[in-house]
């Protein structure tokens, strides 16, 4: 029997050498997932977590407008991360800033060099982390600013203090090559903004009425409660994948906030003569701020020691700054010191001695701990310069402070005649 010509050609074929394939790298499904979770959950901690927290700590009749101030950042600050600050940070470019590559998030790799995830779950995971950064900053001069000025402040705080940070060290830029070690941010996130909110509670004053406790610790709480579960997603999207690091961050960071819980507790009862419930969350946040630069590498010991003292720093820091500083959240107490105090001891309890999984062979420790305090005073004073110089520009085209007989009354306005509340 004659076989057609066809399938002579398509057998033949079968035993002729085959060029190779070309390999196509994939990413993997499980770390994409996991990242993906990790992004939702920081965007959890943000929003809600930080509204209800920062809604609580105010007056009642200024609740609405600090809520609608961090809704407000969010959307902006959103917006101009995907248009321009992600490329700012993270597009390859110079040690000091990265360049216009990926402008509207264009050209994202199918998978971020170096990782097991596409380009695109990398930049929703920093997304949301500038998001959580920029709603840091309303909090701090609450009361007392026009929403429009701050709507327009903080997103543009991203692009001129936060990228350029988040470059320098989380994107191999000139503090990275130094020998800083920041690994969920902080120095990036926290010392950045705290020290930014200790900037804008200087420039725009104190409010004009006595600072009274806020109205409704029950929103404090749960908003706080939120911000802790949404930190999870903070050091364990910073692992990178669904990793034995992922795991070793989370627990770490469980047991800081536990520890820096207490801590606030027991100096609120040693220098108030009560703890507070509110005091509790306050702790906790303490910690978490601290064990973001070291969470997967210090064991579950240092974890706990770190979490203690960073709250008992930022306690003590509180009594000391109270009556001079009007920061109705904390932000700069909580997040700058308890950043700065994170990744300063950060260097002692990564070694082997104290629990932690210690340095690469050839580091010297004392130059780490120098490296790790240029990072936290470069960091700390380009948060403030930038802060200061932006405020003052913005303020020459709209003023940020609402008259006096607005904050006597509350920012929140019933709108009479119809349902519903409307805010300054």
């Amino acid at each position: 029997m004659r076989l057609p010509p066809a399938l002579l050609l398509v057998a033949a074929g079968t035993f002729l050498p085959q060029p190779a394939l070309a390999q196509v790298a994939v990413a993997d499904s499980g770390d994409t997932g996991w990242l993906m979770l990790c992004s939702l959950l920081v965007m959890l901690g943000a929003l809600p977590g930080l509204l209800l927290r920062h809604a609580g700590l105010t007056k009642a009749r200024s609740a609405l407008s600090i809520m609608t101030q961090g809704i407000a950042v969010a959307a902006g600050a959103s917006l101009l991360w995907g248009i321009a600050g992600y490329s700012l940070a993270f597009a390859p470019g110079s040690g000091w800033l990265g360049s216009g590559a990926n402008l509207f998030l264009a050209n994202l790799g199918a998978l971020r060099e170096g990782l097991t995830v596409p380009e695109s779950a990398f930049a929703l995971f920093q997304m949301a982390l500038a998001l959580l950064a920029a709603c840091l900053l309303p909090a701090a001069v609450a009361e007392r600013v026009r929403i429009g000025w701050m709507a327009t402040f903080a997103p543009l705080w991203l692009l001129l203090v936060y990228a350029p940070v988040a470059h320098w060290i989380w994107a191999g830029g000139w503090l990275a090559a130094t020998g800083v070690i920041d690994f969920a941010g902080a120095i990036v996130l926290h010392v950045s903004a705290g020290f930014s909110a200790l900037v804008l509670t200087l420039i725009v004053g104190p409010r004009r009425a006595a600072s009274t406790p806020g109205h409704s610790p029950v929103l404090t709480l749960v908003g706080g409660a939120l911000l802790w579960i949404g930190w999870a997603g903070i050091v364990g999207g910073w692992a990178l994948g669904a990793t034995d690091d992922a795991a070793t961050a989370i627990i770490s960071m469980h047991f800081a906030a536990s520890a820096g819980a207490l801590s606030w507790a027991l100096l609120d009862r040693a220098l108030s003569g009560r703890a507070r419930a509110t005091g509790l969350l306050s702790g906790a946040l303490a910690g978490l701020v601290a064990i973001s630069a070291s969470a997967p590498l210090v064991g579950a010991g240092g974890a706990m020691l770190i979490g203690f003292a960073a709250a008992a720093i930022c306690r003590l820091a509180k009594a000391l700054l109270k009556d001079r500083i009007d920061d109705a959240a904390d932000i700069f107490l909580i997040h700058g010191i308890g950043g700065l105090t994170g990744a300063l001891l950060l260097v002692p309890f990564v070694l082997p001695e104290a629990g932690g999984v210690g340095f690469q062979a050839g580091i010297d420790v004392g130059h780490t701990l120098a490296m790790q305090l240029v990072g936290v005073v470069v960091v700390a004073l380009w948060a403030m310069l930038g802060s200061a110089i932006l405020a003052l520009i913005l303020s020459l085209v709209m003023p940020p402070r609402l008259e006096p007989e607005v904050e006597a009354e509350g920012l929140d306005l019933p709108q009479h005649g119809q349902q519903g509340w409307d805010f300054r």
